[in-house]
């Protein structure tokens, strides 16, 4: 796997077209971080960590089946965009986030533009 994030992305937006409410992704502690800022802006109903067979995968619990999400990865691993803190720009007017890896761990555009920290823009959620 070249890109575990955009895997990660792509097996919620497979999960949701097909009309599953849950999916099962392989674990680590940046996207364990990014599905709890998504839980946290209630994008994801609930997350559970399990271990099968000697591999730790995480249970993700969508919302609501009506809510569609829209997730597009933005920095990649041929190019990587780095943003300062004012220049993290609002998605959706503020109905959506950008899910900024920073020095202050992984949090939404909005409180890397409160906390006054610049970083990765892994990817925007609305």
């Amino acid at each position: 796997m070249v890109d575990p994030i955009a895997d990660f992305l792509t097996r919620i937006r497979n999960a949701q077209m097909a009309g599953q409410s849950q999916v099962k992704v392989p674990y680590s502690k940046l996207k364990k971080e990014m599905a709890r800022v998504m839980l946290r802006n209630k994008f994801l109903a609930s997350i559970d960590i399990e271990d099968v067979e000697g591999k730790a995968f995480k249970n993700l619990v969508l919302g609501l089946p009506e809510k569609t999400l829209t997730l597009k990865r933005v920095s990649k691993p041929g190019q990587r965009i780095y943003v300062g803190s004012q220049e993290v720009r609002r998605v959706l007017n503020g109905l959506g986030i950008a899910i900024v890896s920073t020095s202050k761990g992984v949090i939404t555009g909005y409180e890397a533009r409160t906390l006054g920290v610049g970083g990765e823009l892994l990817c925007e959620v609305s």
